[in-house]
């Protein structure tokens, strides 16, 4: 038995899985001194979404990273198989992140899953569905040990 890289569905766009490829490059590799190279994945029109914030637009997301990578100590992904529809694509992850000022630098593991969309073999939305709770809420100091006793006492 073998297991499939990505699970496609409906039509096949050959620009996607090495898009694909070269998001979990990427990603894998982004830090604040390379958001230049950003522009190799994604189109100037992209439209960004996460539990965080949207934004509109190559400037705007090489922005939002850099204030996202500001204080990452280190961040790397387990990618999981794509689910891919024509141009749309689902990847799952887990991000293993360490930030100097989560945790005091030790290392959060945040499960998610990004919704891309590719044209020319470009990157046009990118939405990332993650518990922004379990990535900075419950790393608190004080307000991080209520919420996960919150969480515990509703499960």
């Amino acid at each position: 038995m073998t297991t499939a890289s990505k699970i496609e569905v409906g039509t096949r766009n050959s620009a996607v899985p090495a898009t694909l490829e070269d998001f979990r490059a990427l990603f894998n590799k982004l830090d604040k001194g390379n958001l230049d190279k950003l522009a190799d994945l994604y189109s100037e029109d992209i439209r960004f979404q996460d539990p965080l914030g949207t934004v509109n637009g190559l400037d705007e997301l090489t922005r939002y990273f850099a204030g996202a990578y500001a204080n990452v100590v280190d961040c790397r992904f387990e990618f999981g198989e794509a689910v891919v529809q024509g141009e749309c694509a689902a990847l799952p992850w887990v991000m293993h992140l360490r930030h100097k000022r989560i945790r005091k630098g030790r290392e959060v593991q945040v499960q998610g899953i990004s919704h891309l969309r590719i044209r020319d073999g470009r990157v046009y939305y990118h939405r990332d569905y993650f518990d922004a709770g379990e990535m900075l809420y419950e790393n608190l100091p004080v307000i991080g040990g209520v919420i996960r006793w919150i969480k515990d006492q509703a499960g």
